[in-house]
């Protein structure tokens, strides 16, 4: 099985606050493991915000450098239009980045990794899981 990291389970990770996060990423193989240009972009955002932006992005770099990074490709952009088309009918969007994030989950055919299930569990055909219960 291979996993996508969404961007709060590498906040976790990098924080080094929640044991259960550490094992679960060291319980696998870096092959298992992907991330993707979105949650970069997102992680890159926290780091320019801190107060120590060069030394957040070193540290960051150090661990997401260790997974390939997928794109959001043309084939991703379809999904996207398709799960946001559905969740509006059903009254329940969710965010842009996460919209992305959940297409390339699925266009890979990966499970992703996050503790924000509440909003992607809203994503018909969307493999999740929680590393965090």
């Amino acid at each position: 099985m291979k996993y996508l990291l969404d961007t709060n389970v590498c906040i976790r990770y990098l924080q080094g606050r929640l044991p259960c996060i550490q094992e679960a990423i060291h319980s696998k193989s870096p092959t298992q493991l992907v991330i993707c240009a979105i949650v970069r972009a997102e992680l890159f955002f926290g780091a320019m915000k801190s107060n120590h932006p060069l030394e957040t992005l070193a540290t960051q770099r150090q661990f997401i450098d260790l997974f390939p990074t997928l794109s959001f490709n043309d084939e991703a952009a379809l999904i996207f239009g398709k799960i946001r088309a559905d969740l509006q009918r059903q009254g329940q969007p969710i965010g842009p980045y996460d919209l992305q994030i959940a297409a390339i989950a699925i266009v890979n055919d990966l499970t992703l990794v996050t503790h924000n299930t509440r909003e992607f569990s809203r994503v018909n055909g969307l493999k999740l899981v929680d590393w965090e219960i």
